[in-house]
């Protein structure tokens, strides 16, 4: 297995997930979703990105969505039961997470938040999400990512 495993990784590994370790070159700071999809070879409907909001209720949420789509703000409010939801700063995505922008996994935050998976995933084999730094992304099934996150699919990107 790859040197310098995430905390991601050694939870589906305690769980007895299998997943495949993609990794990509992050020196000229292309780490947007689009790039890394560009630059592992994948298809950007295939590479979900993890978006981390909070709701009017001071409760946090992750929203897993392909990177070529747009967290729909009004859908993730109705997943989520608030009146509105707005991402979260920069600077608080290490402190609610424990991951740094860019390298944010679904599996493994420092605590488990309401997650919720875009529907578009149904259809796919396999998808791709951070595997929880800077350069590495994990590809695994939609059930799996699901069993690890207790997600709930709901039509949220647009």
């Amino acid at each position: 297995m790859a040197k310098g495993k995430t905390n991601a990784m050694r939870l589906l590994e305690q769980a007895k997930v299998s997943y495949e370790v993609i990794t990509y070159d992050v020196a000229d700071g292309k780490i947007d979703g689009l790039s890394v999809a560009e630059k592992t070879g994948k298809l950007g409907q295939m590479v979900f990105k993890t978006l981390v909001t909070v709701g009017a209720s001071k409760q946090n949420y992750v929203f897993v969505i392909p990177v070529d789509k747009e967290l729909d703000m009004k859908k993730a409010a109705k997943a989520s039961g608030e009146k509105k939801v707005e991402m979260i700063h920069v600077k608080d995505i290490q402190k609610i997470t424990g991951y740094i922008r860019g390298g944010c996994s679904p599996i493994a935050m420092k605590k488990q938040y309401p997650t919720y998976i875009d529907t578009s995933a149904k259809d796919m084999k396999s998808m791709i999400v951070s595997g929880g730094k800077l350069g590495t992304q994990i590809e695994l099934t939609l059930q799996d990512l699901i069993k690890m996150t207790s997600a709930e699919l709901y039509e949220i990107a647009q």
